[in-house]
């Protein structure tokens, strides 16, 4: 094998390749990344046995072949070759590569034991890429954390006729986002429930493309599978067990106030109050007078206070909000746009409200009651979630 390619198209393959790679892997192999010289290009594939990414890129191809090489290795070098032509050649048990006046020399992997990827499903259709990092952004937010309770780690994609809907939730807070893409075939149904942290990877990653290609197994299939595919770039990714709760209930039909805000002032006045907060401490908002008045701490702790202007449509409300969900409202989550609004309770339930801007919503609870609820675990009432079986954790620490 030997071919020559422009290093910052090696550079854009072995990154995305490498984001499916594991740190502790059950197989010495899946530390490696294939190369694939063939046909005018070189193909690049890594997986963790959960994920499975490739992405191919044209090449002068003097000698075609395949070669299983280090990941992280391939990682370093590939980012500190200098920009000229990169020359990569299989020498025996050794792969070379050379760049200007730098060399490097990468021993081989046992490729006849790296195991075989999954092919990609086939796909329901297309969506626009910026759309769809947005919405990922927007909803895997709120998924939770907790790897003892799988199916609230994911996000549920709910796929019906030209729509597709985004649910996530950790039991304290619930984003759903709603948009259109483009099926492959008309009055198509499909669910999945995908972990966040691979559609966030993904959603950052073919963020730059034009249109992002989805595609899952039937709902029949013993190897439940999701896929997503440009160009020149796929990843596929098992599919979590278990079942989502119901939320959509819990989405308030209306409310007593609403008021519109610009995002970026508003952001920056979180950020400074947010100073004086952690877990336990809430941040508290007062909407009144066309304004909106940040407060946290008091008494004997420390305190801050900010008054920030806004359009409200009616009566004034306060709301308490938990510090560990201001994450997005601190510039870390999906209040990406210049305005955005924040609806007050219904009347008949003064618990539900929610910071949204059409078509997504979220939902939370408040502090004082969620106190008395964390007994159960569940202040959103989710209701009951099925914990990960103790061989489905030891699994999940193996991988």
């Amino acid at each position: 094998m030997k071919f020559t390619v422009e290093q910052s198209k090696l550079v854009d393959v072995v990154n995305w390749v490498s984001r499916s790679l594991s740190s502790r892997p059950i197989q010495t192999a899946l530390l490696g990344i294939v190369i694939e010289a063939k046909s005018g290009a070189i193909t690049l594939s890594g997986s963790d046995l959960e994920t499975a990414s490739r992405a191919n890129t044209t090449a002068d191809i003097q000698e075609e072949g395949k070669v299983l090489v280090s990941g992280k290795l391939l990682v370093e070098i590939s980012r500190a070759l200098p920009n000229k032509p990169v020359s990569i050649t299989l020498d025996g048990t050794r792969v070379l590569v050379n760049s200007g006046s730098s060399k490097f020399t990468l021993p081989i992997l046992p490729i006849n034991e790296y195991p075989s990827l999954p092919e990609l499903p086939e796909s329901l259709g297309v969506v626009d890429a910026d759309v769809f990092a947005t919405a990922v952004s927007q909803v895997a937010a709120a998924a939770g954390k907790d790897d003892s309770l799988p199916s609230l780690t994911g996000v549920h994609v709910e796929i019906n006729g030209e729509q597709i809907t985004m649910a996530a939730t950790d039991r304290y807070r619930l984003a759903v986002r709603e948009f259109n893409f483009t099926p492959n075939k008309p009055n198509q149904e499909n669910t999945a429930l995908i972990r966040a942290r691979t559609l966030l990877e993904v959603g950052k990653t073919l963020q730059t493309n034009k249109n992002v290609s989805i595609a899952l197994t039937p709902s029949n299939s013993n190897d439940r599978l999701v896929g997503f595919q440009t160009e020149t770039k796929s990843t596929t990714s098992r599919l979590l067990d278990g079942t989502f709760p119901p939320y959509r209930h819990l989405l308030p039909q209306e409310s007593l106030s609403t008021a519109i805000i610009e995002v970026a002032p508003f952001v920056e006045a979180v950020r400074r109050v947010a100073l004086v907060t952690d877990k336990t401490i809430p941040l508290k908002l007062t909407f009144e007078n066309n304004s909106v008045i940040l407060e946290a701490g008091g008494g004997d702790e420390a305190a801050a206070g900010v008054q920030h202007r806004r359009r409200h449509r009616t009566e004034g409300v306060t709301q308490d909000l938990r510090n560990e969900e201001h994450q997005e409202e601190r510039g870390e989550g999906p209040l990406g746009r210049d305005h955005g609004s924040v609806t007050g309770p219904t009347r008949e339930n003064p618990r539900e409200h929610s910071g949204t801007d059409h078509p997504e919503d979220t939902h939370d609870c408040e502090p004082s009651e969620r106190e008395a609820e964390d007994s159960s675990g569940d202040p959103l009432g989710i209701g009951e979630v099925t914990p990960l079986d103790p061989g489905d954790e030891r699994r999940h620490e193996d991988r």
